[in-house]
């Protein structure tokens, strides 16, 4: 079985499209369905055998860190990377994490709620050789713009500001980096842009998840995430003959 290396979780933004939801709290704090969203994502990893995760955090950092701790109610080994103090990107928030996350490190933003098989995101990596790979969906414009063109294990063109008619799928949040693909992209900041630029040089991997993701991005995805997150909440209990009054 394939074993899953450190998850870093780009969780530093200012999240100003939720507004005043924010104003006090980090997105990765914002109670969704009774719990912190940071809570619902660590304990999601687990259950998929992550042991290691490194929080890139920035804004509001040390409240992630009081709130989260070391990760062991979770189920997970935690470590804080604090954003350097100039604005670095998400790329840049990577870069500065790396004596933290070792020769390959799976990443996911900090409002993604992901249900897809993390050990086969892995294999596949592993099993392309190359230095870094892109979990995609099959979207065809459903959940946003549609920006990845996959075929066969590979996505051959990402561009996530122009994306072109033929791009039937879009980046799903979830990827696998090596420090070789930071170095590979230069000093671009942005994570999506050194996607652009692996892709562009035919070294991007892609693996094809089957469900769709959850973000909290938004006040209206957040509201669906809530929803969601209930109704999930109540299928576990069920499943352990927990009933309510």
């Amino acid at each position: 079985m394939t074993a899953l290396p450190t998850v870093a979780i780009l969780a530093g933004g200012l999240g100003t499209r939720l507004g005043a939801l924010v104003r006090e709290t980090p997105k990765p704090l914002l109670v969704v369905a009774g719990r912190p969203f940071v809570a619902w994502q660590l304990q999601l990893l687990a259950r998929h055998g992550a042991r290691r995760v490194v929080l890139c955090v920035g804004y509001r950092g040390e409240l992630i860190e009081r709130a989260v701790g070391d990760g062991s109610r979770y189920g997970v080994e935690v470590r804080y990377a604090y954003d350097p103090p100039e604005l670095a990107g998400t790329a840049g928030a990577l870069r500065a994490a790396l004596p933290l996350l070792g020769e390959a490190f799976q990443v996911l933003y900090g409002d993604t709620y992901l249900r897809v098989d993390y050990r086969a995101v892995q294999e596949a990596w592993r099993e392309s050789g190359l230095p870094a790979l892109m979990t995609v969906l099959r979207n065809d414009g459903r959940w946003d713009a549609s920006n990845a063109l996959y075929r066969d294990g590979r996505v051959i063109r990402y561009d996530k500001r122009s994306p072109s008619p033929d791009m039937r799928w879009i980046d799903y949040g979830l990827g696998v980096l090596t420090p070789r693909a930071l170095e590979l992209t230069g000093d671009t900041p942005d994570l999506p842009e050194a996607y652009h630029r692996l892709a562009e040089a035919g070294l991007l991997a892609g693996y094809e998840a089957s469900e769709r993701f959850y973000e909290i991005g938004t006040p209206e995805s957040l509201a669906e995430v809530e929803a969601f997150l209930r109704g999930l909440g109540s299928e576990r209990r069920a499943s352990r003959g927990v009933t309510r009054a």
